[in-house]
């Protein structure tokens, strides 16, 4: 079933039906949320809200929309809402918190690509050593390039998906995607990584 089936059955009643929904976007949803966050402690409680939402707003859903856009609008207005009102909390990501350590967060990602997936003891600092900078370079953008450049390029959505979560033009999406790798290149040079992607 697609994902818009199992929705409306869901609306039906067929509980099944959403676990399979979430079953699906589990990983997705909580990479997303974390990268948009770095936060892990407020990721968890963030994915478990974004979930609840949807429960909540399951009756409301019409098929005028594809079921993970609609998804992805309802965890990008909690993540706003969450940094909002956590203003006084430092919400970068720690730097000895490494992605690939265990946990719903294993997803293949951008960062991987660069790098071994399978380094020996010998290359592990090196691999540290790389998330950090990547980390770092992913920080120094401006938020909402970061936003469009996770979604992308971490979530694999598209770019009018992508405009209809956040609320603005395809044009402004690209655009921001543009200087989001501008940025990133930028970033990374400065930190002795060139041509990353």
């Amino acid at each position: 079933m697609t994902d818009e089936e199992l929705i409306l059955a869901y609306q039906r009643g067929d509980v099944r039906s959403f676990e399979i929904l979430l079953t699906r976007y589990k990983s997705e949803i909580y990479n997303y949320i974390y990268r948009f966050l770095g936060d892990r402690e407020g990721s968890h409680e963030a994915f478990q809200e974004v979930f609840e939402r949807v429960i909540r707003s399951a009756h409301v859903y019409t098929q005028r929309a594809k079921f993970s856009t609609w998804l992805y609008t309802i965890a990008h207005n909690y993540c706003i809402d969450f940094l909002r009102n956590k203003k006084h909390r430092d919400n970068t990501v720690s730097l000895n918190d490494t992605p690939g350590q265990g946990g719903e967060d294993e997803a293949l990602t951008w960062e991987s690509r660069l790098r071994d997936h399978h380094p020996g003891p010998d290359q592990q600092v090196g691999v540290f050593d790389l998330e950090r900078k990547l980390k770092l370079a992913l920080d120094s953008i401006n938020p909402d390039q970061k936003e469009v450049f996770l979604l992308r390029e971490r979530q694999g959505l598209q770019f009018d998906q992508i405009a209809e979560i956040v609320g603005v033009s395809v044009h402004t999406v690209k655009s921001r995607m543009r200087y989001a790798l501008e940025g990133l290149r930028g970033s990374l040079k400065k930190l002795g990584i060139t041509n990353p992607f």
